[in-house]
């Protein structure tokens, strides 16, 4: 029962922070407009999300409203979706790689032999014209005698 009690006291000089006023309520607005792209910015973040109410200091009902006048601004083509960020990135790729030596030092790989040697080479002149070899095929089953036939 001891251990009960420390865990639920809280020691009287905790994080007590000061509840964020809402900017809408600072600013004395009562109608949020879709077309006040200022006043919805204040609401965005950089890569333009809407920001929750712990971050900006809204109650539900002024949230609420700020999201529906975001995405209708947004359908409008007032506010954008998203909005890249640039970073500028590191020299070598970007990516921490480390001690790994460059992907060129592979050293010695011996002889391999060419990929090319077991392909059989064919006659560009046939690979041009597809249309001629089907044609050539026609011609010979169209001359041939049929089997069929009796002859008299």
């Amino acid at each position: 029962m001891a251990t009960q009690s420390k865990r639920r006291m809280k020691p009287k000089d905790s994080k007590h922070r000061k509840k964020k006023v809402s900017p809408l309520s600072a600013d004395k607005i009562e109608y949020v407009d879709y077309k006040d792209v200022d006043l919805l910015r204040r609401f965005m973040s950089d890569r333009a999300k809407i920001r929750g109410r712990r971050v900006t200091g809204n109650n539900v009902q002024q949230q609420r409203v700020i999201n529906t006048a975001i995405k209708n601004a947004r359908e409008m083509g007032l506010l954008p979706y998203t909005s890249r960020v640039t970073t500028q990135r590191r020299s070598g790729g970007g990516r921490d790689r480390g001690d790994r030596p460059d992907r060129g030092d592979r050293g010695d790989r011996g002889d391999r032999p060419d990929r090319n040697e077991d392909v059989p080479q064919v006659d560009d002149a046939v690979l041009a014209t597809p249309d001629a070899a089907v044609d050539t095929a026609v011609v010979e089953t169209a001359a041939a005698p049929e089997t069929g036939e009796v002859a008299e």
